[in-house]
């Protein structure tokens, strides 16, 4: 494997997280793709594919887009799963010559919006035919030569924040009509790996690797203030949700910290750190008062209470649950479950889509 694909195999194994040669998005015939009921009432698990990472839901709800840079061994491009959000089959698919990793969609439901991590770039996909409409490929380049990592994207009033992976780390900022790069928002410390728009603070925040939170002014894109909530211990800030009714900010490590913070949103003060071991998606869901929880080392999803912090439910999803996604009535949850890779950077099988149902 080359460098550039080790390094991709790093970044994505913590991550989780867009022509030529493209298909219509079609129904196609399934393929090692069984959906099953397992033991847990209201769950249904679907081995989709290889490299399998973000998930957004058309804004009716009829949807289910799902973003795969496929192998990373001998295999070249990725796919869009379009799937049924109710019973994960296959009901549209786009190939695509670029590997895929976050996912956006416009309000509209007419676009997808993929990053494309290996190649330092952002595809905007048409949901209609699945084709490629627009493609920004970044031009900053690391030490070696390779394409800063395009990881997370935010799509906010008709610009996408795209953050790059690198030391120092970038936040592209996009026209999501033209794909027409807007600003470079430079400085943003070692690796920017989540992106948050705050509807309490109308502001962006930004994690990364060097255990920061940055706070964005989408008015002028300049980084307003920064904060290092656990100060000099290590720490590799990753995913973010917010709660805007009390203000607070839910921040997740995996890799060093291993815990997921609970932060004042307007000062940056840690409220509570939470002791339920590695963390990695997180998201709030305001209509239960839940918080949930992805740990990739334990195959564990969770379920806590938002109030309390207390442990309401397990879910084992083996080997690596990986992205979150709730619906936008707060009763259906979406996980990505990754296989682990193998020294060739293979894996032993595809990849799944969990659909659990919270009612």
């Amino acid at each position: 494997m080359t460098k550039k694909l080790s390094a991709l195999a790093l970044l994505v194994a913590a991550s989780l997280s867009g022509c030529a040669a493209q298909h219509a998005a079609k129904p196609a015939p399934e393929a090692h793709t069984a959906v099953t009921a397992p033991a847990e009432t209201g769950v249904v698990k679907r081995e989709l594919a290889d490299g399998l990472y973000e998930m957004v839901l058309s804004p009716k709800g009829d949807a289910l887009y799902v973003a795969s840079a496929e192998g990373f061994k001998d295999v070249q491009g990725g796919v869009i799963y379009k799937l049924d959000p109710t019973t994960l089959k296959t009901i549209g698919r786009s190939h695509t010559d670029l590997k895929n990793f976050a996912l956006a969609i416009s309000p509209d439901g007419s676009t997808v919006y993929a990053t494309n991590s290996l190649d330092g770039g952002i595809s905007a996909i048409s949901t209609a035919d699945g084709k490629v409409k627009n493609r920004l490929l970044f031009t900053e380049r690391n030490k070696e030569g390779f394409p800063y990592g395009a990881r997370q994207v935010l799509l906010h009033d008709g610009t996408l924040y795209i953050g790059g992976v690198a030391d120092p780390a970038v936040v592209w900022v996009v026209d999501a009509e033209t794909l027409k790069l807007k600003k470079t928002i430079k400085n943003a410390g070692q690796w920017v790996t989540g992106l948050l728009w705050s509807e309490q603070t109308q502001r962006i925040y930004v994690a990364n690797g060097g255990g920061e939170i940055l706070i964005i002014n989408p008015r002028n894109n300049r980084i307003e203030k920064r904060w290092k909530p656990l100060g000099d211990k290590p720490a590799l800030l990753l995913n973010l949700a917010e709660d805007k009714a009390t203000g607070r900010l839910f921040v997740t490590d995996n890799s060093k910290a291993k815990t997921t913070l609970v932060l004042d949103i307007h000062t940056g003060e840690v409220i509570k750190q939470l002791d339920v071991g590695d963390s990695l998606a997180v998201k709030f869901n305001a209509k239960r008062n839940e918080l949930y929880i992805t740990q990739r080392e334990s195959g564990k999803l969770l379920s806590l209470d938002a109030t309390t912090y207390a442990v309401k439910q397990s879910w084992d999803l083996p080997p690596n649950p990986n992205s979150l996604l709730l619906s936008e009535d707060g009763q259906t949850l979406y996980v990505t479950v990754k296989q682990a890779f193998n020294k060739d950077h293979s894996t032993n099988g595809p990849d799944s889509v969990v659909r659990i149902s919270l009612k």
